[in-house]
């Protein structure tokens, strides 16, 4: 009896003590909730195939990784509110880092998940040349590249036919030549903003008008420069003359992008990911745009790209190694050629991964790919080189200028005394 007695205490022990370590189990396989504020909702062309994705990695981890969007629909708001959470060290656990001088600063300190072991061994087998090592610095990579973009001379053929032109110019002679034909047509040539957070279209084409200057290395330029002010008389005759419409100086990315949209406007600068949304919102202006390099400055070079990173994917640091594991996981998802492939074919952005679109993609996108490949160069655009508040200072002078209140040296001044 003494022993039965013994051999029951020492069952009852061991089943107490399964109990003790099931119960650490299951708490240890406790849901991991990951938040992921995101502007890739709404009107972006994004949206419906990254939701997607969302929806079938919390599938395929339900009960273990859940990740839950917080929607941000518009992008410049977004990025105030992401610089300003990460100056307060209030990081999300996921989100879309902006990869610009005011962003990367962040990479100094603790506050980001750190990518640099990971992104040098398999991993970094999926991405294209170079955009690990440009997420890069000081050695360490604490972002992952994700989106990029091209941007080059979008145009209305429909509209130039009607307006007696058979292709774009090449130079900026033969294009203010073509604009009096679209106005004489009864056509505004060009789509331009001062607006937003960075004027984003005319920053494009002040970018594209410097790059043609300044050739490959315009960035290797100071300020102080005489090609910003010759590029700034340029961009001043784009806002002259009835070469843009009347509400350009206020006006933000939803006025720019949609005159062109609506057939108003002839010429037009934007990426990829528009792509989606021209399709959808405009199929008659989406069948008539065809893509062109920016007109050659005099003595300038003709060829040139804009091109950059657009968006990265960051992290909150945490020393809880389940919950990084978990945003691992997920980057990797979202990283996967086959998921960036459906992404892009659906929405026409492009991505710093190894993927080869299908037969079945939109012409439109086929041709941001092929003038990608005939560019003689590509460089970044002007926001990229300075930081947020020299750009944000871009659409105010750009603004004085137009109006009369500044000449474009005095445009010129305006940025030097923001960057220092």
């Amino acid at each position: 009896m003494k022993r039965r007695g013994t051999f029951l205490l020492v069952a009852a022990l061991v089943l107490s003590m399964a109990g003790v370590l099931f119960a650490g189990g299951a708490k240890e396989q406790k849901e991991i909730v990951l938040n992921f504020p995101s502007f890739w909702v709404g009107q972006d062309s994004k949206a419906g195939p990254v939701a997607e994705l969302i929806t079938k990695f919390n599938a395929d981890n339900a009960g273990k990784i859940k990740i839950v969007v917080e929607e941000n629909p518009s992008p410049d708001p977004y990025r105030t509110k992401i610089n300003a959470s990460l100056a307060a060290g209030a990081v999300p656990d996921l989100f879309i880092f902006n990869p610009d001088p005011t962003s990367f600063q962040y990479y100094d300190g603790e506050i980001l998940m750190d990518f640099t072991e990971e992104l040098k061994g398999e991993w970094a087998k999926d991405f294209q040349e170079g955009y690990i090592q440009a997420s890069t610095k000081k050695g360490r990579t604490k972002t992952v590249p994700y989106e990029i973009g091209i941007t080059p001379i979008w145009y209305n053929s429909e509209l130039f036919k009607k307006a007696g032109i058979s292709e774009f110019p090449k130079t900026f002679d033969e294009f203010w030549v073509a604009c009096d034909k679209l106005k004489a047509a009864g056509i505004v040539p060009t789509s331009q903003m001062t607006g937003g957070v960075n004027a984003w279209t005319s920053m494009l084409w002040y970018s594209h008008i410097l790059a043609s200057i300044g050739g490959p290395d315009v960035w290797n330029r100071p300020l102080t420069h005489p090609q910003y002010v010759e590029a700034a008389k340029i961009l001043l005759r784009l806002y002259s003359d009835g070469n843009t419409t009347k509400d350009a100086v206020g006006g933000d990315a939803g006025v720019s992008g949609g005159h062109y949209l609506a057939g108003r406007t002839a010429i037009f600068i934007n990426g990829p990911w528009y792509i989606g949304r021209a399709k959808k919102d405009a199929p008659a202006v989406h069948a008539a745009t065809q893509l062109a390099f920016a007109p050659a400055v005099k003595g300038g070079t003709y060829g040139g790209l804009i091109g950059f990173q657009l968006s990265n994917l960051a992290a909150a640091n945490t020393k809880d190694q389940a919950k990084r594991e978990a945003t691992l996981k997920f980057f990797r998802w979202m990283t996967k050629p086959e998921n960036v492939k459906m992404i892009s074919e659906r929405s026409g952005a492009m991505f710093a991964l190894k993927y080869q679109l299908g037969d079945n993609v939109d012409p439109l996108l086929k041709r941001f790919v092929e003038i990608s490949n005939q560019a003689k160069f590509i460089v970044p655009h002007f926001q990229s080189q300075y930081p947020v508040h020299v750009t944000q200072e871009l659409g105010q002078a750009i603004g004085a200028m137009v109006l009369g209140k500044a000449t474009p040296e005095e445009f010129v001044q305006f940025l030097i005394r923001a960057n220092k």
